[in-house]
């Protein structure tokens, strides 16, 4: 996988901007803030980290897949898909 692509630059963009919104909900819990107000930004956070996962995930498949496809190695990246895709519907 090539860690320094501009997908890899995207998710490190949402994932530095879930901590900041993160950041914000604990500041707000600190300044006893509007309860709705805080489960909104940490719906927002959420959100941010869902974004983040499935860029990862379509660069893991863009590239480490279809490696593993090329050189009929894909049953393992195949299952390793399948095992993320359960965690993130089963939640």
């Amino acid at each position: 996988m090539n860690h320094c692509s501009a997908e890899s630059q995207k998710a490190l963009t949402l994932l530095k901007t879930a901590r900041g919104q993160v950041d914000a909900a604990m500041r707000m819990i600190d300044e006893d803030r509007y309860c709705i107000d805080v489960s909104k930004q940490v719906l927002a956070a959420a959100a941010l980290l869902k974004k983040a996962n499935l860029v990862v995930l379509r660069q893991h498949i863009d590239t480490c897949v279809k490696d593993a496809v090329n050189t009929d190695k894909g049953q393992e990246k195949i299952e390793e898909i399948a095992m993320i895709l359960e965690r993130y519907l089963g939640d």
